[in-house]
């Protein structure tokens, strides 16, 4: 005999496949869901329909957007010579926060691991390289993917996909702490970081 209704199972077996949450996490959040209006709930279901109903990626950048192009492609007062390749959407919106850097983006969601079966094909790497090929107005591009292994992995691997290519190639300067996420960065650790970025050779 089942005790816990088969809809309170549902949803604490979806919400444990969310990162970061466990089963115990999970079925805290059900039970709040729960003894909460149905208001609530509803508002939580409407705003994650909306996500996959509204949300696109940027044809250019691959950041999340509402329209495409995103508002920093659309954006001719950014500095188109430079673009600043990132693991997630979350660290452009950490990158934004210093409001020291005013070029372009490019995501490509995720990193290199083996491991876990990712390669560069499944990341957005081939579509930064014909990006940059068929602009004259790059210059150069800031790799600021996290300070860990895959994170330098994936670095030093675009990093040779463009030796020989008129760009120059800079890594965040080693402010941020190995190990971390960009994400997590204080605004000025990643000012600093932007600030003092170096060419890899």
């Amino acid at each position: 005999m089942q005790l816990t209704p088969v809809p309170v199972v549902r949803l604490i077996e979806e919400f444990s496949r969310l990162p970061g949450i466990g089963p115990k996490t999970a079925s805290r959040l059900t039970f709040y869901l729960l003894r909460n209006s149905a208001e609530r709930a509803k508002a939580l279901a409407e705003a994650i329909r909306q996500l996959h109903e509204k949300i696109t990626f940027c044809s250019c950048c691959f950041n999340i957007t509402e329209s495409d192009p995103c508002s920093v492609c659309g954006n001719q007062n950014r500095d188109q010579s430079i673009i600043c390749v990132v693991e997630e959407p979350l660290d452009v919106i950490a990158i934004e926060r210093t409001r020291d850097y005013h070029g372009l983006y490019h995501v490509l969601h995720g990193v290199i691991a083996p491991v876990e079966g990712v390669g560069p094909e499944d990341l957005k790497i081939a579509e930064l390289i014909t990006r940059v090929r068929v602009s004259d107005k790059v210059h150069e591009i800031i790799l600021a993917t996290n300070p860990n292994l895959e994170g330098e992995s994936t670095a030093m691997y675009i990093a040779r996909q463009f030796q020989g290519m008129a760009v120059k190639v800079t890594r965040l300067a080693r402010g941020l702490p190995v190990g971390g996420d960009l994400e997590y960065a204080d605004e000025i650790t990643l000012s600093r970081a932007l600030s003092g970025r170096s060419e890899i050779r």
